[in-house]
């Protein structure tokens, strides 16, 4: 009995030595299990991080591309803006020199006397001497008490119409020689009419386009001289500002276009003249 005893207590601390030896080999495998995945996430984050420094890499490289294609697109745009200016600087001493033919055919070659003898005004585009010449006589005209025939003339509305649609039809197509011609002819007419500022207007716009810039300062003068409560009145006193620029009477046109902003405060043209006005700060370094 003692015996049988013995060997089942023998049996059962055999038993729990299998099972703790069993616990003992399994726990450094569990440990070394935890620690292999402990690394595995490590080195997943590492290639998350590595990933996104590589994204970061690529979005800079991007902005730098888009950079670059942005200041070849403004390189274009300036090329652009300079062949065009070009053009434009062409074509209007192209309309100078057939404009101051023009006049030299009108002339007849008759010389000074002629031209004086006939119309005032024959010589006025291309030559600027002249051209201040007509611009007088066509002030002179509009300030003097109609003749008969003027009369006569200005009590036709439809005749006075006609010749100032011809007139603003040829500055409309870029005939800017037949258009001055056609708006002094108008001004002498009807030096009166409803529509002889708006001429006048038209008259130093047809020299400003043939960089007259002389004659065309005076015609928008004598604008504002004589109908300064005109429509016309902004717009002339704001291209007497762009004409004394052309002409290098820098201090003139500043005060000039002060003016307008502070004379037509919230309108177009003022909008115009302050943009013109904070170029010229900037080219001054001020």
């Amino acid at each position: 009995m003692m015996k049988r005893l013995a060997n089942s207590f023998a049996a059962r601390f055999s038993m729990a030595g299998a099972i703790a030896s069993a616990m003992l080999f399994a726990f450094p495998a569990f440990a070394q299990d935890s620690r292999l995945s402990l690394a595995d996430r490590v080195t997943r984050l590492e290639q998350q991080a590595q990933n996104k420094d590589q994204s970061g890499t690529g979005m800079v490289n991007q902005m730098q591309q888009l950079q670059s294609q942005v200041q070849q697109l403004q390189g274009q745009i300036e090329e652009l803006q300079h062949q065009l200016q070009t053009l434009e600087d062409k074509n209007k001493a192209q309309y100078t020199d057939l404009d101051a033919r023009m006049g030299r055919l009108e002339s007849g070659g008759t010389g000074a006397a002629a031209a004086t003898g006939g119309n005032p005004q024959a010589q006025a585009a291309g030559n600027p001497a002249a051209a201040g010449s007509a611009a007088a006589a066509a002030s002179n005209t509009a300030s003097q008490p109609a003749t008969a025939g003027s009369a006569t003339a200005a009590g036709d509305p439809a005749a006075a119409q006609a010749a100032y649609d011809v007139a603003f039809k040829a500055i409309r197509a870029g005939n800017y020689v037949e258009a001055s011609r056609e708006f002094r002819s108008f001004i002498q007419q009807y030096p009166n009419h409803a529509l002889a500022p708006n001429a006048w207007y038209w008259l130093g716009e047809s020299y400003y386009a043939t960089t007259n810039y002389p004659v065309a300062l005076e015609s928008f003068q004598q604008l504002l001289s004589q109908f300064p409560q005109s429509d016309k009145a902004p717009d002339a006193l704001l291209k007497v500002g762009y004409s004394q620029l052309e002409l290098k009477q820098t201090a003139a046109a500043k005060a000039t276009l002060t003016k307008v902003t502070t004379k037509y405060p919230g309108s177009k043209v003022a909008s115009l003249a302050q943009e013109r006005l904070q170029r010229l700060q900037l080219q001054s370094g001020n």
